[in-house]
């Protein structure tokens, strides 16, 4: 029996992805502790900013790539982090660089844009994304991201993050985007 989109279409069997509810079962299940606030929309850094109060811990800006050759990557930055793509692709040995469109979002991590995040990894295969997190955001601890839903604010501990990313199957690199 396939899914059904929001239109009533069928989603090519793909399976549902994951609720905000399915992620802190995980979260649970590893042992990772989190707690969760919930806000109005939040679709930039600079929304986040006005609205996330003191939230302790680092924040980030997620950015879904891709490039020419189909590859797809997830850069995981500190929010103030500047990033030049051409730069970044170079160095991570991608070639250029642009954002993937929202249906390619859609369909390899299971969320819409202003809700990327690392936890939206549950809804993708392992290998699928080549995930990179930045140094000066993993420096902080707690981190805080959506958890699929910009609704939401979830916060956990820096090495609660890497351990749910690893028992995804996920691998990751970590860069320093400070670097020259």
């Amino acid at each position: 029996m396939s899914a059904e989109t929001a239109s009533g279409g069928a989603a090519n069997d793909a399976p549902l992805a994951a609720t905000p509810d399915d992620l802190f079962r995980k979260l649970d299940a590893l042992g990772v502790r989190h707690t969760t606030v919930s806000h109005p929309p939040l679709w930039t850094v600079e929304d986040s900013r006005a609205l996330r109060g003191a939230l302790p811990g680092g924040h980030a800006k997620n950015l879904f790539l891709k490039n020419k050759k189909g590859g797809l990557f997830l850069l995981v930055a500190e929010e103030s982090a500047s990033v030049d793509l051409k730069r970044f692709g170079k160095a991570v040995g991608a070639g250029n660089l642009s954002f993937g469109k929202p249906e390619l979002l859609l369909a390899t991590l299971g969320v819409a844009p202003g809700s990327v995040t690392p936890f939206a990894l549950i809804n993708a295969p392992p290998g699928a994304i080549a995930v990179y997190f930045d140094a000066a955001l993993l420096a902080q601890d707690p981190l805080n991201f959506h958890p699929l839903d910009n609704t939401l604010t979830t916060t956990v501990p820096r090495d609660g993050l890497l351990a749910f990313v690893r028992a995804l199957g996920h691998g990751f690199q970590i860069v320093d985007l400070a670097a020259p």
